[in-house]
């Protein structure tokens, strides 16, 4: 236990002494934080309906327009979009992470604590001294200070890494929204298809039946009419079991409960890049895709890191006033230094390790440059491929539709075998479906090549327009 002086003018300094290390305790206690215990959820948390829980306003998605979301209305592929982006529970997840970066940026700008000390000196032995003597020195790390700006640019720059990470991955949630809606508008133009024609081919088979039993007709009519019914039958059960998987896929992605199917209205404006376009767009691709400007502001990160590890391998230094007495009343006033000698260890290997990190990186982000340039050319060119095909497609569909109604007619004449005339309708059913899904397929892609890149997201006079991110 420290015992105050009991004479001399050395009295006051040791007051003062006791009362720093009274107050300094309490100051440090009540400026700390508080530790409250955050339990984890027992319950999933999604909504019946859909919901806007922030304005549509705040979202950096790729020229996406003013627009007023009414769940109650139907959902176009805007609010699909939308609502994705705002209400997915991994990218929920995702920005909460942005809270740990505004941390770590907190903690590099604090400037480092001084620290101080003190000692107090009461002679044993011999006759009771006269004065007792004491020492106090506040000393400041004059390396974090040098450290300092290097330390805020690399904390600054991963911040905005962590920013740009999580806008890459709200484009990719917006990209699975679009496919899903294009597959779900597809799924259900192909359903409404397949039931039409599965109740017309049950009306043949009935009808059949019944003049199979009055003689009017064969068995290998009736025959082939079944195997045409038991195949559609066949195919609604195929989609039946993929629109299952697209509307819980959905569900998932709007944050939707399972068996919650929104509305799903409007139409679907998509457009086939030009080459100039193409062209264009790509060239402004560094700039625009979040991942490459989240690589870029990584390695930005790591040149500041790089820049710190070579300043550490100056010596450590504290410097600062010092204050003491000894015992016959001397009083001394100076300076203290600590230096660290880097005898041995001048941080050779930290700067080794940080620019070996920023080789790293620098071909990380190149390497990524090269794969989006050739998944950008490859996705064009199957737009292209997809385009041309769908056009021969529905160039033949007219004359393929009134050469089935005519064999319809003479068939019901009894002027065409029931095979020729299964076989008409079966042909184009086949390419009625055929259709249905390269359309959705070139939708899909040119939803995903205009994500990819970072061309707009909404309507045909935005998409001219497009280019900014």
């Amino acid at each position: 236990m420290i015992q105050s002086p009991v004479t001399g003018p050395g009295r006051s300094w040791v007051r003062t002494i006791r009362l720093a290390l009274v107050v300094a305790p309490v100051m440090l206690v009540s400026a700390c934080a508080t530790y409250h215990a955050k339990p984890l959820p027992d319950e999933p948390d999604l909504a019946n309906t859909p919901d806007l829980e922030i304005p549509a306003q705040q979202l950096a998605i790729p020229g996406l327009q003013p627009h007023v979301v009414q769940p109650a209305h139907g959902l176009d592929m805007t609010d699909v979009v939308i609502l994705a982006v705002l209400d997915n529970p991994d990218l929920k997840a995702k920005r909460a992470q942005a809270g740990v970066a505004k941390a770590q940026l907190l903690q590099a700008g604090l400037l480092p604590n001084p620290q101080v000390s003190a000692n107090f000196i009461h002679p044993t032995g011999g006759p009771p001294p006269l004065y007792n003597g004491y020492s106090v020195s506040l000393m400041e790390d004059l390396t974090s200070l040098v450290t300092r700006g290097a330390s805020r640019d690399a904390a600054r720059s991963n911040q905005a890494k962590v920013n740009l990470d999580i806008l890459w991955q709200e484009w990719q949630v917006a990209q699975k929204a679009r496919q899903l809606f294009i597959q779900a508008r597809a799924q259900a133009t192909l359903a409404d298809l397949l039931e039409k024609q599965h109740r017309l081919d049950a009306r043949h088979y009935q009808r059949d039946r019944q003049a199979l039993k009055q003689g009017n007709t064969t068995l290998s009519t009736t025959s082939a009419d079944l195997v045409t019914l038991v195949n559609a039958n066949t195919q609604l059960r195929q989609l039946q079991r993929q629109r299952n998987q697209t509307w819980h896929a959905l569900d998932a992605l709007l944050g939707l409960k399972p068996g919650v199917h929104p509305k799903l209205t409007g139409a679907i404006h998509l457009q086939t890049l030009s080459r100039p376009a193409f062209e264009a767009a790509l060239a402004k691709l560094p700039k625009r895709r979040p991942d490459l400007l989240a690589l870029r502001a990584g390695y930005k990160s790591q040149e500041a890191k790089v820049r710190k590890a070579i300043l550490k391998q100056f010596p450590a230094l504290s410097v600062g006033p010092t204050r003491g007495s000894d015992t016959s009343q001397v009083k001394t006033l100076g300076v203290g230094i600590n230096l660290t000698l880097p005898l041995f260890n001048h941080n050779q290997g930290g700067i080794a390790v940080a620019r070996a990190t920023r080789a790293a990186l620098r071909q990380t982000y190149q390497a990524r440059l090269d794969q989006a340039a050739n998944q950008a050319h490859k996705l064009w060119r199957e737009v292209h491929i997809r385009s041309r095909q769908l056009r021969q497609l529905q160039s033949h569909l007219p004359a393929l539709e009134q050469t089935t109604d005519a064999a319809e007619r003479s068939f019901a004449e009894g002027n065409m075998s029931a095979g020729t005339y299964i076989n008409l309708r079966t042909s184009l059913l086949s390419k009625q479906i055929e259709a249905i899904r390269l359309k959705s397929s070139l939708q899909q892609a040119q939803a995903n090549l205009e994500t990819l890149l970072g061309m707009t997201l909404d309507t045909p006079s935005a998409n001219q327009a497009a280019g900014t991110s």
